[in-house]
């Protein structure tokens, strides 16, 4: 790092922003959800990358867009979708078994029920694989764009961000009961119920971790399984991908990716395959409006040209 680096590094402005943006999440999040020791992570590692060179100060700079989003997540554990509508159990659980309904023993089943009947060694692991990539893949994928073509990683993050938002209205208009939810309670509702692991809990056995148990202790929202985020995830990886002309190996892999997240949702019961559907919906429907909303206003243009200065 040459001098005048390290003195553009070390301004009085550069400690001022990061000193009160750290100090007032850390208010706020005390303030809504209480103490975590994963905000102490969250703001040593933005110091970190903010204060280390000019290189990680573009790259903390580039992915505050995810940090944002993350942290907008985790406040829904202060806002439960419960509490402004409500929760739909039977009613969903019969619409699916209605529509994707499989005949078993004399009945009619939803695809969550046929699994349970059916159980596999091997798709148990399958799927905890495969749903291990919902974060993952797409994180990764950012740090291949930030690296090769900064504004499409601008447009991708935004993308990936708009998606989860419209999720997250649609999570407080229409709050949803997953799968695993009606095979423990029924149509019962119980304020509080806390994450479950519901299938992937053999996959912690079967590899003697306890991965998906931490994963799902952090839930935000019991009642958010309409739509399936988890499936809108890789469908905006794909599509970026496709913009970006990537080889047909890697594409041929996130197509699978994708494949292999939507059956897990429902191999699991952590889905019903109307909420995978409706996660697809909203891809679209993000990808849609960021085109022809976003992208044709010269407003936003302004704000990618001057966001791409501070990550260039």
């Amino acid at each position: 790092m040459n001098n005048s680096n390290a003195i553009s590094l070390y301004t009085s402005k550069s400690f001022a922003v990061a000193i009160l943006t750290s100090i007032a999440y850390l208010a706020v999040s005390i303030l809504l959800i209480g103490f975590k020791t994963d905000q102490l992570f969250l703001v040593f590692t933005f110091n970190a990358c903010y204060f280390f060179s000019e290189q990680s100060r573009k790259f903390i700079i580039g992915f505050s867009i995810f940090i944002c989003f993350w942290i907008i997540f985790d406040f829904m554990k202060a806002f439960p979708n419960y509490q402004f509508s409500s929760v739909h159990i039977a009613d969903l659980y019969n619409a699916e078994k209605a529509v994707f309904g499989i005949a078993l023993n004399g009945e009619i089943v939803t695809p969550n029920e046929y699994f349970l009947q059916r159980p596999s060694v091997f798709l148990v692991m399958l799927s905890g694989i495969f749903y291990l990539c919902w974060i993952p893949v797409p994180l990764a994928f950012a740090f291949y764009l930030f690296l090769k073509d900064k504004k499409l990683f601008l447009y991708f993050s935004l993308t990936f961000v708009l998606v989860n938002l419209i999720g997250f209205i649609i999570y407080y208009t229409y709050p949803a009961a997953p799968p695993w939810y009606y095979q423990l309670h029924g149509s019962t509702f119980i304020k509080g119920t806390p994450g479950n692991t519901a299938g992937l809990i053999m996959f912690d056995h079967y590899t003697g971790l306890s991965i998906f148990q931490n994963i799902y202790a952090k839930s935000s929202n019991v009642f958010a399984a309409m739509p399936s985020l988890h499936s809108a995830y890789p469908l905006v990886v794909l599509y970026y991908a496709v913009k970006k002309n990537v080889s047909i190996g890697l594409k041929i892999a996130l197509s699978i990716v994708a494949l292999g997240i939507w059956f897990a949702a429902v191999y699991t019961s952590h889905h019903y395959v109307l909420d995978v559907i409706a996660g697809i919906i909203c891809t679209i429907i993000g990808l849609l409006i960021f085109k022809k909303v976003f992208l044709s206003a010269a407003w936003f243009q302004r704000f990618i040209e001057r966001f791409l200065v501070k990550i260039e």
